[in-house]
């Protein structure tokens, strides 16, 4: 017999290691390296990488040192950045680009956990070595607080004009602002694999013991800082009891009540990832566009946005955070395996030890995730960052680094992506102005007669859609050459007069 609930639910060059020009005064040294010399130099320089995961930017290191970045890590921060403002600003165009409704992966689904796998990386290589912890501890903390005021600022719901080009207010209720976000999550799993990593400093051995697992037992804290968050979050999401729930949809002023009464349920309703959220953080801070509305139990557009359905089950209505608290304890295996990747950046030396590392682990979770999803054990779901989720991201993750790795480091192919360099170096400021929307609201509030005929609206509608004759294709168009390659040149520019924003 079919689950009921699941009924209700819907469902039956120069390498990688190059000077950076942000840090000019304090580099010394040429550019010449061949065959990963400047990646095994930046393995042995104490720290001097940044553990700037969204950021893109060098942080101050530990012990000052050459200051060196890593072009395949900056090209794979570039690159997600870009994958995010593709997926936001034309999924609405392209449903397939857009977030999974509940469970399966699309493109955007892969946003996050990149992210998270690509702070890991950089926390190894900046951390390496730390003389002083408590002064380690410090920036770590202040380098969190920093993330989380930044996330509650862009995604608390403060400016209207992110959500909609036309509304032009600004403030939020505090009564329904939302505390979770994207960089609160990273701040988060940035905060414990940092954490991890600087007390554990004194533990770790300089040299390798031979055998292709001693990279695992060498860093044996890091692993068990993985598996105590992996086994929380599994015992807490399967024996938590989901017991029935209300709430109130501010938008129509309705009351719903959701009924449940069971354990280790995984459907949008009864789940203990939005248990956990409603009671701690509140019904009313959560995110108030989930991506279950595409379902097709709530409405008829599926996969796109629409209206509900006259008979859409009352969770439909309900707020639910992505990126809530129970979910970001699982997020944490993903900037877990992420140091793992840079521990073996640090300790192999050679490429193609390097490759076998990483592809061997790589292919490993991608063939676990498909198992788990596809036997029916754990599907594999973004809204709660399940463990098959976290394999199939985190596989994908290690397939895309060393693609960048061969192509940029082994094959020396690194024109053909400075642009993405260029953008991982100023991460952060092309998340704000490009992903979050922030430059295209400012300029929207210089508009012509109504908030709606403004230059970005005119640019949209009569250089690309009408040019077109397709409002889909148009908006693709707009989102790649009008904001993508827009935001690519800046950041070029800043690069070139040395101009980051550092967190």
């Amino acid at each position: 017999m079919e689950d009921p609930k699941r009924v209700e639910e819907g469902f039956g060059q120069t390498p990688l290691g190059h000077e950076d020009d942000s840090n000019d005064k304090e580099l010394e040294g040429d550019n010449k390296c061949d065959n990963g010399e400047c990646f095994d130099n930046i393995a042995k320089e104490n720290g001097s990488v940044a553990t700037g995961e969204l950021t893109g930017e060098e942080e101050a290191p530990l012990e000052k040192t050459k200051s060196k970045r890593v072009a395949t890590l900056d090209a794979f921060r570039g690159l997600t950045i870009v994958m995010m403002i593709l997926v936001d600003h034309a999924g609405i165009a392209y449903p397939a680009l857009d977030h999974a409704a509940w469970e399966g992966c699309m493109l955007a689904d892969f946003v996050m956990p990149f992210f998270l796998f690509i702070v890991g990386v950089a926390i190894a290589l900046a951390l390496k070595k730390v003389s002083k912890i408590k002064d380690a501890v410090y920036k770590i903390t202040l380098r969190t607080l920093k993330l989380l005021f930044w996330g509650i600022v862009l995604q608390g719901g403060y400016s209207h004009a992110l959500a909609d080009n036309i509304d032009l207010a600004y403030g939020v209720d505090m009564k329904l602002i939302r505390w979770c976000g994207i960089l609160q999550r990273i701040a988060l799993v940035y905060f414990v694999v940092a954490l991890i990593e600087t007390l554990t400093t004194k533990r770790r051995p300089l040299v390798l013991s031979p055998g292709h697992l001693s990279i695992f037992t060498a860093y044996r804290w890091q692993w068990i800082g993985g598996f105590i968050a992996f086994s929380f979050y599994m015992i807490t999401t399967y024996s938590l009891y989901i017991p029935d729930w209300s709430f109130i949809n501010h938008k129509e002023g309705k009351a719903y009540t959701v009924k449940c009464g069971m354990r280790g349920h995984l459907g949008p309703a009864c789940n203990a990832v939005g248990y956990v959220d409603r009671e701690i953080l509140g019904k009313n801070h959560l995110y108030k566009s989930p991506a279950w509305q595409h379902l097709k139990a709530c409405t008829l557009s599926s996969p796109r946005s629409g209206p509900f359905r006259e008979d859409a089950p009352g969770w439909c209505h309900a707020n639910f955070e992505p990126e809530g608290l129970l979910s970001s304890i699982s997020a944490i295996l993903s900037g877990t395996i992420g140091i793992h990747y840079g521990h073996v950046l640090m300790h192999f030396k050679g490429h193609s030890q390097r490759l076998k590392q990483w592809l061997s682990m790589a292919i490993g979770l991608l063939v676990l995730a498909f198992l788990l999803h596809f036997s029916h054990a754990i599907p594999i779901n973004k809204q709660l960052y399940t463990i098959s989720y976290v394999c199939l991201t985190a596989g994908a993750s290690g397939v895309v680094f060393s693609g960048f790795y061969i192509l940029i480091d082994v094959w020396g192919l690194r024109t053909p992506f400075l642009f993405l360099e260029w953008i991982g170096m100023n991460s952060m400021l092309i998340f704000v102005l490009g992903a979050q929307g922030i430059l295209a609201a400012f300029i929207n509030g210089w508009y012509y007669n109504n908030p709606d005929k403004t230059l970005v609206t005119w640019i949209k509608t009569h250089v690309f859609i009408d040019a077109w004759h397709s409002w889909n294709l148009g908006t693709l168009l707009y989102v790649i050459f009008a904001e993508i390659t827009f935001y690519g040149v800046l950041a070029g520019i800043l690069h070139k007069l040395g101009m980051y924003w550092k967190l």
